[in-house]
């Protein structure tokens, strides 16, 4: 609800609210990576993420210049160096694992800004990224509802016991369904647009699940974090987004520019 309320009332509250979450979620990542022993530089890492979200956000709302989105290059190459005074075990380790948080939830996060405008002329759209969120938690109520009830041919035992591909279809079916209604209200793209956005969410954000799982399977833990009592954490609600968003954006914008 918060999402939806957000994105309609203003961009800026919708930024900053997953500005939150992003500091949220770098967090939650930081948290859980110590258990591969290694060290993550949490303050320089958070510092790098905040500053590409806001960077990125406030260009997508024509709020700053594209030249500030350079400076998150040596922010992120700093780490690197902070390694070399910092004397801790296994500093290439402890540099990678600190940007991979950054890549992983900051990128994709701030790249939700863009859905507003897609097309690049100074309007404001919030039913495309609506619609996004709208697909990808239909996506996980048909995968959840569907492969409950009917769900016995493991999708991938090895990494997820629990999914499905009858699971996986339903999702398929929810998501098409959900994009074509999107279609029939929201004409800024094609139906057949709408369409592939579906598929895409699919397939995208079922990886995104997967590869989540496969870092609480690492970890040997259930959930990402209780932020969300019954939910999860926040890498748990948002594995699906940090996947899927950079190709449906991407696709949209060869689509349409």
């Amino acid at each position: 609800m918060a999402i939806v309320c957000s994105a309609l009332w203003n961009q800026l509250f919708f930024t900053a609210l997953f500005l939150g979450f992003n500091i949220l979620g770098m967090l939650e990542y930081y948290r859980l990576i110590k258990g591969f022993k290694v060290s993550p530089q949490v303050a320089l890492g958070l510092t790098s993420g905040i500053s590409l979200f806001l960077t990125f956000s406030l260009f997508a709302m024509n709020l700053i210049s594209y030249k500030w989105l350079f400076i998150n290059l040596p922010l992120l190459l700093s780490v690197f160096i902070a390694e070399l005074y910092g004397k801790k075990e296994n500093p290439f380790q402890n540099a990678a694992f600190t940007i991979s948080g950054v890549i992983y939830i900051a990128l994709p996060l701030a790249l939700l800004s863009f859905f507003f405008d897609p097309f690049f002329r100074k309007e404001f759209h919030p039913e495309m990224v609506l619609s996004f969120f709208f697909i990808s938690w239909m996506n996980d109520i048909g995968a959840y509802l569907i492969g409950s009830a009917f769900g016995k041919h493991r999708l991938f035992e090895r990494i997820s016991p629990k999914k499905s591909w009858e699971g996986s279809f339903g999702g398929m079916v929810f998501s098409l369904v959900t994009a074509f209604v999107c279609a029939h209200f929201f004409t800024l793209i094609p139906c057949w647009q709408w369409i592939i956005i579906g598929l895409i969410i699919v397939v995208t954000g079922t990886y995104g699940d997967l590869v989540e799982s496969m870092f609480k399977r690492s970890l040997n833990i259930k959930d990402s974090g209780n932020i969300m009592p019954g939910h999860g954490g926040i890498l748990d609600r948002f594995d699906a987004v940090f996947f899927a968003a950079p190709f449906v954006l991407l696709f949209i914008i060869l689509m349409n520019i």
